[in-house]
């Protein structure tokens, strides 16, 4: 797990602040997570800290296709 700070939602990405400096855009977040905290909607969320802990996902018939997927959120 990381420790980052949740940026914004906008257009379907979901993008956090990470330690090391550099944002990190993520496509999904696992069901759980959403239900638990609402990104989409939620503005009071903007800001906050969260250990963030998520893998990457391939797709064996596109080798281009990478995307990101938070599985889960732990506010600090």
């Amino acid at each position: 797990m990381e420790t980052a700070v949740f940026k914004s939602y906008k257009n379907g990405y979901y993008t956090f602040l990470f330690d090391n400096g550099e944002d990190m855009i993520f496509e999904e977040v696992h069901p759980r997570v959403l239900k638990q905290f609402d990104l989409k909607n939620d503005t009071s969320l903007v800001g906050k800290a969260f250990r963030v802990s998520f893998v990457e996902v391939f797709d064996d018939a596109d080798e281009d296709f990478l995307i990101y997927r938070i599985e889960s959120l732990k506010p600090i």
